[in-house]
């Protein structure tokens, strides 16, 4: 397999001139050389190359904006080991720092603050999303509010309770989860004798609890979200095939004008047991199209389908416009709920690898359709100054 980065320390400079350069940002590690997912970055390199690019994994200690040439790692396809070699500083950086704690030490968060300010490198994207703010921005469009269910800070017994007399059934979620991880759902059972109940996630099943108050409700909520701020999300009674309810996954990158499109949408099913439709979780992958054919019928279904795809791109614009900052991609959690409608449920500005092949080989060369525009502005900005 053809390694063209084996020439880059001999010729960096007249490779950097005909070649662009992309950076994939993570952070080091002192076991294992950096954090990340590595085959995920080894298809990045891999299509990168393909495409004409320089591609290399950097870490935030080694982003040096004083130097022509930075350490960064490349992976040896024939000994399937990763090492480090000197590479041209990137045009542009593709930040993938894996985990939000990562993110916000003072130091990565000063060289991520200096890529936003410099004006030789181009970022994207430059941070994990806080949930609490997701709903904050789209509810300030007439556009996206209407895909909004009720949202708010989960702060108080008396906030919960107030809650609960709207909407007998809520989902709460930490503000900064991934994954499904932390979820409870509550619903209320007037007929029973604990009439309200807790369930919670916990990796592929869930735990219930029923409670005869409210104040115990929230006195074994508190305890379980460990003092970590959360949301409470109106329950959506969502579509489901046999008996198990199902979500709309949708991928939104930026193309190569630089302008969001839809790179696809998968479908998730939720486990027997999970009270979320996560695949680490206990859920499944399943065709969309099929799965809402069965629900709504063919003609009904193909309006959803249309219907889920501009919604996407709605709310990818606004939550771009929101966020003040320039993004390139995003994953999204759309829910359908039994009479058709459309929800939206969560983004993440760090999406996890598609699991459908069209869309992962598509999603792939999306990062580096986009990347050759930030590329080409970047060139024009310096030429025209």
């Amino acid at each position: 397999m053809e390694q063209p980065e084996l020439v880059i320390e001999t010729k960096s400079a007249e490779l950097h001139a005909q070649r662009p350069v992309m950076a994939i940002l993570t952070i080091e590690d002192d076991v294992l050389l950096f954090r990340g997912n590595r085959e995920n970055f080894a298809d990045i390199l891999r299509t990168g190359r393909r495409m004409g690019f320089i591609v290399y994994v950097l870490t935030a200690k080694h982003l040096n904006f004083s130097k022509k040439q930075l350490k960064g790692y490349t992976y040896d396809e024939q000994k399937e080991v990763w090492y480090d070699q000197q590479f041209p500083f990137p045009d542009v950086i593709y930040n993938r720092i894996p985990l939000r704690e990562d993110e916000v030490l003072p130091a990565v968060k000063g060289k991520i603050d200096t890529c936003i300010r410099n004006p030789n490198t181009q970022l994207f994207n430059p941070t994990f999303f806080n949930k609490w703010n997701l709903f904050e921005w789209l509810k300030m469009s007439k556009t996206t509010k209407p895909f909004i269910p009720m949202t708010r800070r989960m702060i108080s017994c008396s906030g919960l309770n107030r809650l609960i007399r709207k909407h007998p059934y809520l989902y709460l979620k930490p503000v900064s989860g991934k994954a499904g991880k932390g979820i409870m759902t509550v619903k209320v059972e007037p007929e029973k004798h604990l009439p309200y109940r807790l369930r919670i996630q916990d990796d592929k099943k869930s735990i219930t609890y029923n409670c005869s108050t409210i104040p115990k409700l929230w006195t074994r909520i508190r305890k379980q979200s460990l003092g970590e701020a959360y949301i409470a999300q109106q329950g959506i009674p969502l579509a489901s095939v046999n008996d198990r309810r199902f979500d709309l996954r949708a991928l939104i990158q930026k193309n190569q004008r630089g302008q969001w499109d839809i790179t696809g949408i998968g479908a998730r099913v939720a486990g027997t047991s999970s009270i979320t439709t996560h695949v680490p979780r206990g859920g499944s992958i399943e065709d969309p199209e099929k799965l809402l054919v069965m629900s709504f019928g063919e003609e009904k279904a193909r309006v959803i389908m249309i219907k889920a795809k501009n919604t996407a791109l709605l709310i990818a614009r606004q939550i771009e416009r929101a966020s003040g900052f320039e993004l390139g991609e995003m994953s999204m959690d759309l829910g359908v709920d039994e009479t058709g409608s459309v929800w939206f449920f969560e983004a993440n500005s760090k999406p996890m690898k598609f699991d459908e092949p069209h869309i992962r080989k598509k999603s792939l060369e999306r990062i580096f359709h986009y990347s050759l525009y930030l590329y080409g502005r970047k060139r024009t900005k310096i030429g025209g100054a």
